[in-house]
């Protein structure tokens, strides 16, 4: 079987969106309405991508259909909370 070579992470990010759609569906199903398929990509490429060498097609799908919902959930609040908002009572 001939290798799929991808250009860019966004034609790789292209090609993974009907894997992600899915997951989102399934996260929406189970009460997880606030993630999408940006996060579940983020989670992937920064957590669990990141020096993997030989990642095929495949095993990419296979991640993103069977990672547990709850180990994205805690990926997206970690960086929800980062993001939090605080008022600047600080004086100058």
């Amino acid at each position: 079987m001939e290798d799929i070579k991808f250009n860019s992470l966004e034609e790789l990010y292209k090609r993974l969106l009907p894997a992600l759609r899915s997951k989102v569906k399934e996260l929406k199903n189970n009460g997880f309405n606030y993630i999408k398929e940006e996060d579940i990509w983020n989670y992937f490429k920064k957590i669990k991508w990141t020096n993997c060498k030989t990642l095929t097609l495949y095993d990419m799908v296979d991640d993103v259909l069977n990672t547990p919902n709850n180990k994205i959930d805690e990926y997206v609040k970690n960086e929800l909370a980062k993001m939090a908002r605080t008022e600047d009572v600080k004086e100058d």
